[in-house]
């Protein structure tokens, strides 16, 4: 789905327009950016949890030369399912 099918499914549940269902999932997902910018969590009981994990430096390889390059660290985004929405889709 992309986002433009999720606006839809939005403004098609909520009886919003697609101009206001398109402002609200950009209102959403602009908070949820900038909460994990800060380093915190943003969790929906039941739903799920966006956090940050961290990687450490590590080894490569370059997959065309095979030579060892170094990989900096980085902070990744994540998301853990909650059990509803695990349940939701083993269903």
């Amino acid at each position: 789905m992309t986002k433009s099918e999720f606006v839809d499914q939005v403004a098609n549940k909520t009886n919003l327009g697609k101009k206001e269902a398109a402002e609200a999932v950009d209102a959403v997902l602009g908070v949820i950016e900038d909460t994990l910018k800060r380093g915190s969590d943003v969790t929906f009981s039941g739903f799920g949890k966006f956090h940050i994990s961290h990687r450490n430096a590590r080894q490569g390889v370059h997959p065309r030369t095979g030579e060892p390059i170094q990989i900096a660290a980085s902070n990744v985004p994540k998301f853990t399912a909650g059990a509803s929405l695990k349940k939701a889709v083993n269903n």
